[in-house]
């Protein structure tokens, strides 16, 4: 794969702590891992678990190598079906649905619900017309008060990587979460709160039919691949990289959530490889 980044998305990428070598006969992108003893953190100083962790700059390593990422497609299969109540709702039907819905207990701790972002539509009865489709888990406590998927610091680290490849959450991007709700605390999603949820984001991705969804996090990933991928929630997500999955026929890759990244600089580069990974499959498939 070739990404023609121009100095503007090379600064993104040093910005994400994302180090990139370019040879000297082609212009071909190779991520890099960083390395582990190049982070200086403060001392005893935790990171913080939610979406809105401190974003610690991370150092560049002094001699960067090649990783070489195995693409594999699994094989196609049906997604799940649409729950009947929702499968004929348009997509303003939806959102009133979604803002409307007490389901699970949720709604009874929420300032607001979250149906998601993305480049705006002419008709107002349409669903925006996007490439990418990014999938997170749940909204935290900014997103509870804006009503909008990733604004708090790991919305920012989205954003900067979005930008990276020519991309932007209003421009071929739609984000929405599995949870439309913030769980009080920020606490992991529960299993009957999943369940209540996923048929909205079904709709979601058969209204807008991307070309690419990006799985951010542990419970997007059980939530798509579940009927493609036997035991998706015993799984490790690194063993789940470097693959292009499969929902119904649109394909999927994983990655860690941004939040993850904050805890865990390191893995950003693993990200980027990510990013790059669908970023071909989008590109190749033309």
């Amino acid at each position: 794969m070739s990404l023609n980044l121009d100095d503007r998305q090379r600064a993104m990428l040093d910005a994400m702590g994302v180090t990139v070598w370019w040879p000297q006969q082609a212009a071909v992108l190779v991520p890099v891992a960083a390395a582990s003893n190049a982070i200086d953190i403060e001392a005893n100083k935790s990171i913080p678990v939610s979406q809105n962790a401190e974003i610690i700059e991370e150092k560049q390593p002094a001699t960067p190598h090649k990783t070489v990422l195995p693409v594999q497609v699994a094989a196609s299969a049906r997604p799940p079906r649409v729950d009947s109540a929702l499968a004929t709702q348009t997509w303003p039907e939806l959102q009133a649905s979604v803002s409307q819905c007490q389901a699970c207990s949720l709604c009874q701790t929420r300032k607001n619900t979250v149906f998601g972002v993305g480049q705006a539509t002419l008709d107002p009865d349409a669903p925006p017309q996007v490439d990418w489709l990014i999938v997170g888990e749940a909204p935290g406590e900014n997103e509870d008060l804006q009503g909008e998927p990733f604004v708090g610091q790991a919305g920012k680290l989205l954003d900067n990587m979005l930008r990276s490849l020519g991309l932007a959450r209003h421009d071929r991007v739609y984000i929405a979460n599995v949870l439309k709700c913030r769980p009080p605390g920020n606490r992991n999603p529960a299993p009957d709160e999943i369940a209540q949820c996923t048929p909205y984001l079904l709709r979601q991705i058969e209204l807008l039919q991307p070309k690419i969804i990006l799985a951010m996090g542990r419970f997007a990933i059980n939530s798509l691949l579940a009927p493609t991928v036997p035991g998706v929630d015993n799984i490790p997500v690194g063993k789940l990289r470097g693959q292009v999955h499969r929902f119904g026929n649109t394909p999927v890759v994983v990655t860690y959530h941004p939040a993850y990244l904050l805890r865990n600089l390191p893995e950003k580069a693993k990200a980027w490889t990510d990013l790059c990974l669908a970023h071909e499959t989008v590109t190749t498939a033309g």
